[in-house]
């Protein structure tokens, strides 16, 4: 889905580019062009009606399409099985983004939800678990959070790159809070 019918506020001679508005993704906006396909995971991204279970990172399931809207299932919280629809609403980046103009964009406030972050993660118990460290850099209690929101031990996967001044075999990666938790 794309959205064309996204303007700079204050720009009223278009000075900039449809397709430099079309690459940037502000933080708290979906990407410009969503993705997305029955029956795929979805979260969302602003509190639309919280008293129906609609709130800033409720997660849902897309079972279907309307014209200016989406059908989607809530999968988690005391709402979860209810059917509801998303609608497009227009939305801006956050005002602290140092970019030289406001717009806004009018869009669905979903983003696929394959991944969450560590914050994101805590409170919840995960089935399967897999932890991608690219860096061996977390601050304190990061990797035991990450580490512990999983279920089982063998559901739970850790990825990381290797470095050679940590490891050379690549099986450990620095852990600033238990050295244990790497090793088998």
């Amino acid at each position: 889905m794309a959205y064309d019918n996204q303007y700079p506020l204050d720009d009223l001679c278009n000075n900039y580019p449809l397709h430099f508005l079309n690459s940037i993704t502000p933080n708290g906006l979906p990407p410009y062009e969503l993705k997305v396909k029955k029956n795929c995971p979805v979260i969302l991204l602003r509190n639309l009606d919280p008293h129906n279970g609609l709130y800033n990172e409720t997660r849902l399931v897309v079972r279907g399409f309307q014209n200016n809207s989406i059908d989607a299932e809530i999968v988690n919280g005391q709402h979860a099985g209810k059917r509801v629809f998303i609608p497009r609403i227009p939305m801006s980046p956050s005002e602290d983004l140092a970019l030289p103009f406001k717009f806004k964009r009018k869009q669905f406030p979903i983003r696929l939800s394959f991944a969450m972050t560590i914050n994101k993660a805590q409170g919840e118990t995960i089935p399967n678990v897999g932890i991608y460290l690219p860096e061996p850099m977390f601050s304190y209690g990061q990797l035991y959070v990450a580490l512990s929101r999983g279920v089982y031990r063998e559901s739970t996967w850790l990825l990381a790159k290797r470095n050679m001044n940590i490891d050379p075999t690549g099986k450990s990666t620095k852990n600033i809070v238990y050295r244990d938790v790497l090793e088998p």
